[in-house]
């Protein structure tokens, strides 16, 4: 049996029972995918032909009305017999090479209550190329990892990343408690699509809550340091930290403002938004451009999941 993605030659080969996202990323196709848990949608493709079989998944993450028309989730859907499938998005997707990186813990602090600071040095496994807003598998040791975003800008030598702490949470107590500067630590990635779009002049919208400031931050600073010359909002849910930078940002770049728990209010229908945090959050969010007439192929969200 094979997979056919339209518009890539040739067919994936593909064992009945597998998932379709699982195939083509065996096979090296690049295809956008975050959660692969069927919570997020960012791999939804249109089914064109072929017999599968649809696993559980979040109706966050896929309508009645998209499936109505034939949409599915490539990590959801089993394939059992010959399929065909198309991309949604034509976007031309930005693939960077993956790598798997040997860190060194170089700075540990607490930004705020549940939430560390954590700074790492590439030693081994570089060059590491990503777009701003991407995020990385992180494991500090055997069994204990999570995907966490990158808070430094691509032109950057060291990563940084925010870690939330999650009760009963294996990874993020043993960053709370028992990582020390010194440290090493793998990385894996890049990973994610909800990376900022070069071909965008026009306004753009971040949303964040938590530790989703990390990305925001990446693609704010990204934007500020290219000049970029249209208006940048910032809007923030929950006790924000680093605010001493996104003060300084503000009165750098009359363009640029920020918002702390503050409502969404009236955006341009031209708004590229970029969203980061708790899928409560995003739903909201998404919801509200969406209400305003902000096509979906403007925004652009990895949401997190708590994991153990």
């Amino acid at each position: 049996m094979h997979i056919t993605l339209e518009g890539h030659a040739p067919p994936v080969p593909v064992e009945a029972g597998d998932t379709i996202l699982g195939s083509l990323l065996r096979a090296g196709v690049p295809f956008p995918f975050s959660c692969q848990a069927g919570n997020c949608g960012t791999c939804k493709c249109e089914l064109v032909s072929g017999d599968v079989l649809e696993l559980e998944y979040s109706e966050h993450a896929l309508s009645a009305e998209e499936r109505a028309r034939g949409v599915i989730l490539a990590c959801r859907t089993q394939v059992w017999d010959d399929t065909t499938i198309r991309r949604i998005d034509a976007e031309e997707l930005v693939m960077h090479p993956s790598r798997v990186l040997r860190c060194r813990v170089v700075r540990l602090e607490d930004l705020a209550p549940g939430i560390k600071g954590l700074r790492l040095a590439i030693e081994a496994g570089g060059p590491f190329h990503f777009s701003a807003g991407q995020y990385a598998e992180v494991e500090f040791s055997p069994g204990s990892s999570r995907h966490y975003s990158m808070a430094n800008t691509p032109d950057e030598a060291e990563l940084e990343f925010h870690v939330r702490l999650t009760p009963g949470g294996r990874t993020s107590t043993h960053v709370a408690t028992r990582l020390r500067v010194g440290d090493h630590v793998k990385v894996s990635g890049p990973l994610g699509v909800s990376y900022l779009r070069d071909v965008h002049d026009g306004p753009v919208l971040l949303v964040a809550a938590a530790s989703g400031l990390a990305p925001m931050e990446s693609i704010l600073r990204t934007l500020l340091a290219r000049g970029y010359p249209a208006p940048v909002m910032l809007h923030f849910f929950g006790e924000l930290y680093h605010e001493a930078l996104l003060r300084e940002l503000a009165d750098r770049h009359a363009n640029f403002r920020y918002a702390v728990n503050a409502p969404l209010t009236e955006v341009d229908a031209d708004v590229m938004a970029y969203l980061a945090g708790t899928p409560d959050v995003i739903e909201a969010a998404t919801t509200f451009l969406a209400e305003r007439g902000v096509p979906q192929r403007r925004i652009h969200a990895d949401a997190f999941y708590d994991q153990v």
